[in-house]
């Protein structure tokens, strides 16, 4: 076993959690949790705890919350826990006078196998774009985003129509670990930080947004289908329901895709029984589950026992 080392962590979603109870669980010690200050949310505007506040809360770790972290007294509080390392996942970019204080530096966690899909949304953006693999990676922290040199990788293969969803809460499961082996190989002091290699065309993971979530049904069905997948449960593809009256804004959930010579212009939909497909230029996509507004979400079969689309309907 390698010597234990003190950390402290740093995260705020669901998916850092995970990482967390990792060190928790582990032969090293987590001295602090650093984590995004409370936040109003939902119709009542109640202060919410991040998913990794309730955590260190339930252990009995103390928690940091600072709105600024370049300030004195936030690195003043972080150099009096005389941590080793720190340990960051789904968090902030830090300021360098943050990430130079530990002696064996700070290291982030990435839901991509760097230095592709470097940015915000890396397990969306790889099953947006129909790749068969991705992975994690733990890496250095340095002046940029995402460049740092590699610790550890693991790769996995993508499932068949496996949603950002199901793809995240398998990493997850998989980022305790990895987090510890990292920890484990800085420990014995014979980590080895390779530089992440020059690629020319790097595959970018922007932030998302309403412009770039919304399905284009001029693509090929099978990247409409990846689309959708890739943004399920959020924040969820989206489209017009184009109506003789009116527009309605639609939430698309699940969905597959059959080749075929579709006879209508990409975007009319079609009901036949208790199934709704839209015509592509290489098939119909075939709607599984999505969402009316104000409306909880449905699968296709259910909505359509109570919703009736017209015959001249279409998806813009």
């Amino acid at each position: 076993m390698s010597q234990s080392l003190s950390v402290i962590f740093m995260g705020t979603p669901d998916f850092a959690v995970a990482g967390l109870r990792g060190i928790i669980e582990s032969h090293h010690n987590v001295v602090a949790v650093v984590t995004t200050p409370d936040r109003p949310a939902g119709r009542g505007k109640k202060l919410r705890f991040s998913a990794v506040k309730e955590e260190a809360l339930a252990q009995g770790i103390p928690l940091l919350q600072p709105e600024k972290l370049n300030d004195k007294k936030t690195t003043e509080q972080l150099k009096a826990f005389e941590a080793d390392v720190f340990v960051v996942v789904a968090f902030r970019m830090l300021p360098k006078v943050v990430w130079k204080l530990p002696q064996l530096g700070t290291f982030n966690l990435h839901a991509s196998l760097l230095p592709h899909y470097r940015g915000a949304a890396p397990i969306h953006w790889a099953i947006i774009n129909g790749e068969k693999e991705s992975g994690l990676t733990t890496f250095l922290i340095d002046e940029k985003i995402d460049t740092g040199a590699v610790l550890l990788q693991e790769s996995m293969s993508i499932r068949r129509e496996e949603t950002m969803g199901e793809l995240s809460q398998r990493m997850q499961e998989k980022s305790g670990q990895m987090i510890v082996n990292t920890l484990d190989v800085l420990a014995s002091g014979n980590a080895e930080a390779i530089p992440q290699p020059k690629v020319k065309n790097l595959i970018p993971a922007p932030k998302l947004t309403r412009e770039n979530t919304r399905v284009d049904w001029s693509k090929n069905g099978q990247e409409i289908v990846n689309h959708i997948h890739g943004l399920n449960p959020f924040p969820t593809a989206w489209s017009m329901l184009e109506l003789p009256d009116e527009k309605l804004y639609i939430k698309l959930k699940k969905a597959h895709f059959i080749s075929g010579r579709p006879i209508q212009t990409p975007g009319v939909i079609t009901i036949e029984g208790q199934q709704l497909s839209v015509a592509v230029n290489d098939g119909y996509v075939y709607i599984d589950e999505l969402q009316l507004p104000n409306k909880k979400s449905m699968d296709t079969t259910a909505l359509l026992n109570g919703f009736s689309f017209p015959k001249k309907c279409r998806f813009v």
